[in-house]
């Protein structure tokens, strides 16, 4: 059975494609909303509806999917907002296994990147029909026709059938809210998006007298109802009051349950309704014991539905208790159980995310998609008042026959082409292989392949090396047998010897460059600078300028103290080595060593050498 009256829809792109403003122009034009009304929600006319969450709106990307539903005539159509980093693919995964047609968006002056690549691949494993829109042409560099071919071209790469290769093209511009299906046709509004969903997009195909058939695709919490599972309705109907019987995903095990409340999404909200029939997507409250990937059956005949894949983290990062000396000053240290706690809460909703108990019993290995997916969390625990400790990010290996391999990473650089040769050169000495390159208008595009280990810390090393003006995109590619050693950090560290305020008199005269101002306080075995050598050294940050009734020529010079480099957590966390820690608090971040006496470091120097 197919439903005319309805439509799944997801949209998905590389990052900074166009996805979020795209949607958030549909839902304009939808004839649903009054713009004032949006316009409040964002707090003014350029925000962004769909990104709701704050560091969303911070970081300019999307992080969590989300659902909105919006009508044409007399049809629904589910709309799903994807995150386009790599790092969240986790989330693009298992929610295109709620549409049945995606809108791939792709930049008319970038091309597919490594995420188009990656998101496409698994648009086309669930068997969707894509609809191309190459966004974003008013740009002064677009070259639409030229993305036109190297999206066909991919589309042959990745094994489109002839149905999915002939695909449907629509020529749009999110930010003016204007699409067109001719070029030579001069585009006024989002109509022709519109009319693709109607006409190409299959209806969902699900019959409302089979047994319910249910998957949780997502979790979301309500203060009210509390746990609210997310996913579609593949057979049967799911009613309100209804007895079901829960299939486990992990372990198959089953248990029965009453479904207290059945929503539907509406607009940007969701509704309260008697029942949701085959083929849609709703949310189900009161299955508290509900996980990703678990299938809501009927009572007397539970039939599950294939478990969800998701692919295997490659990055892993020790997470302890905060036991600085300035612990509890900015916020609350959790404890190793409340921070388990925290973990398993995390857990329920973040998929691609596994923790496992560490060395001590108050540190946990935290493995992820990448540096952003933990950095997002990281992040997340901060703002919630909470005090954390980290250790280096380690890539995760494998043993393939006998052979130990690391996970390998597809790299796209974007970069103005007097610093082609710095690009070249960094990439080259971590083990990167150069696959081709192409030049449009003085900016350089580079593809290689380069191992995972060795992006910690290059993106901080790019900046540096071209002024800031480096965009770097990569991609989770394979694994493949270890290359080499890990390129560590080229300079030592300086580190406090006391406990105590920074003075300006103790800076003055230290080569390098200083993390730390005159006036804050720093502890001993805290890293307050890079130093100019490639050993650390222990240095006194903190002797005020001593007071004598002698006056000499010089003696009252002022010191002339440079501004300190500040470093953002994902900084802090590339710039560490295996003996450091960062310390988060909610008042900011301090990088230490693991061994704050110098005493303990040298005897675990000894160790290590010996």
């Amino acid at each position: 059975m197919k439903r005319t009256d309805l439509r799944n829809v997801a949209v998905i792109a590389h990052v900074d494609h166009g996805k979020t403003t795209l949607v958030d122009q549909m839902l304009r034009q939808s004839g649903l909303f009054r713009n004032e009304e949006l316009d409040k929600l964002v707090g003014g006319q350029h925000g962004l509806i769909m990104d709701s969450n704050d560091q969303e709106r911070e970081r300019g990307i999307t992080i969590l999917a989300k659902n909105c539903a919006i009508r044409l005539g007399d049809v629904k159509v589910n709309l799903i907002d994807t995150p386009g980093h790599a790092d969240f693919g986790g989330e693009v995964e298992r929610i295109l296994k709620m549409a049945d047609g995606v809108f791939l968006l792709v930049d008319s002056a970038e091309g597919p990147l490594p995420q188009t690549r990656f998101v496409l691949r698994k648009a086309f494993a669930c068997g969707l029909k894509p609809i191309v829109v190459i966004n974003k042409i008013d740009r002064p560099d677009a070259r639409i026709d030229e993305i036109h071919s190297m999206v066909f071209d991919l589309f042959i790469e990745l094994g489109a059938t002839d149905d999915q290769a002939n695909f449907p093209v629509i020529y749009a511009s999110g930010r003016n809210g204007v699409a067109t299906t001719d070029m030579t046709v001069e585009p006024k509004d989002l109509r022709p998006l519109f009319d693709a969903i109607l006409n190409t997009v299959p209806p969902p195909v699900g019959d409302d007298s089979t047994p319910l058939q249910f998957q949780v695709m997502a979790l979301t919490y309500d203060q009210f109802v509390g746990k609210i599972a997310v996913g579609r309705v593949f057979g049967g109907k799911i009613r309100k009051n209804q007895r079901v019987t829960v299939v486990k995903q992990k372990d198959g095990t089953t248990f029965a349950d009453t479904v207290v409340m059945v929503q539907e999404f509406d607009r940007l909200a969701r509704k309260e309704v008697d029942e949701v029939r085959a083929g849609d997507i709703c949310c189900v409250v009161g299955i508290d014991d509900a996980d990703i990937g678990d299938t809501i059956c009927e009572l007397e005949k539970p039939l599950p539905l294939p478990p969800l894949t998701i692919d295997e983290p490659t990055l892993d990062m020790v997470f302890k208790v905060n036991d600085s000396p300035f612990a509890s000053k900015d916020g609350k240290p959790l404890t190793s159980r409340e921070l388990r706690a925290r973990l398993d809460q995390e857990l329920q909703h973040n998929v691609a995310l596994r923790v496992v108990p560490g060395e001590r019993e108050s540190e946990f290995i935290v493995s992820g998609r990448g540096l952003l997916h933990l950095g997002v969390l990281l992040e997340t625990m901060r703002r919630e008042g909470s005090e954390v400790a980290v250790g280096k990010p380690r890539v995760i290996t494998k043993e393939i026959d006998g052979v130990k391999c690391e996970p390998y990473e597809h790299l796209v650089v974007e970069v103005p082409g007097e610093h082609q040769s710095s690009v070249m050169k960094l990439v080259l000495e971590r083990y990167g292989e150069f696959l081709r390159m192409e030049n449009h208008r003085g900016v350089i595009q580079a593809e290689f392949h380069i191992p995972a280990r060795s992006l910690i810390g290059l993106r901080t090393r790019m900046l540096t090396a071209t002024q800031g003006t480096i965009i770097m995109h990569h991609n989770f590619l394979e694994y493949r047998p270890m290359k080499g050693a890990t390129v560590g950090r080229a300079n030592g560290v300086y580190v406090s010897k006391n406990t105590a305020k920074v003075t300006a008199y103790s800076c003055d005269g230290l080569d390098g460059t200083l993390f730390v101002a005159p006036g804050d306080e720093v502890y001993e075995g805290q890293i307050v600078g890079q130093a100019p050598r490639d050993k650390d050294m222990v240095v006194n940050v903190t002797d005020p300028k001593p007071l004598t009734n002698m006056r000499a020529s010089g003696s009252d010079a002022k010191a002339a103290i440079k501004p300190p480099t500040r470093f953002s957590m994902e900084m802090a966390l590339e710039y560490i080595e295996d003996d450091e820690l960062v310390e988060i608090t909610p008042a900011g971040i301090r990088m230490r060593k693991i061994w704050l006496k110098e005493n303990e470091r040298k005897k675990y120097d000894r160790q290590k050498q010996g």
